[in-house]
């Protein structure tokens, strides 16, 4: 499943760079994010909750970042499993400067295996967009905040 997209946030880029590499900030903005720490250079493990339709399930996994271009880019590599079953997924998160803040540009390459799969792909989709504009408006409130 091919994710595509991109958001403003009206906030320096600096910022959003730095928020988008923080685990605490990342960790409440997440939807279902139970846990989310580092285990290592750009490597964290998570633990989160995710429903899709009537299978819902905790997923645990790691979250690998790669090709590190502050504060322009970087990839991201994504694997969990669970009761529920599995996701590998890549993602390229590309950051440009806006009137007035920061536009996020995301392309994401996703596969869901198990039980979650039979939902398909057309609601999987829609849970996947629900969750990244729930991401976002968190993150752009909390940078708000701190202003």
């Amino acid at each position: 499943m091919k994710i595509e997209g991109s958001t403003d946030i009206p906030a320096p880029r600096d910022r959003v760079w730095a928020a988008f590499l923080d685990p605490t900030l990342l960790a409440q903005a997440m939807p279902g994010c139970d846990q989310l720490e580092e285990i290592g250079p750009r490597e964290y493990r998570a633990v989160m909750k995710v429903g899709v339709g009537a299978i819902k399930g905790t997923f645990e996994g790691k979250v690998h970042l790669t090709d590190l271009d502050p504060p322009l880019r970087y990839h991201m590599a994504v694997e969990g499993k669970g009761g529920p079953g599995f996701v590998r997924g890549q993602a390229s998160m590309e950051l440009s400067d806006t009137d007035g803040g920061t536009r996020v540009s995301y392309s994401a390459d996703v596969q869901v295996g198990g039980l979650i799969a039979s939902v398909g792909q057309r609601m999987l989709g829609g849970v996947s967009k629900l969750m990244l504009d729930q991401f976002f408006s968190r993150m752009t409130e909390m940078l708000a905040a701190q202003k």
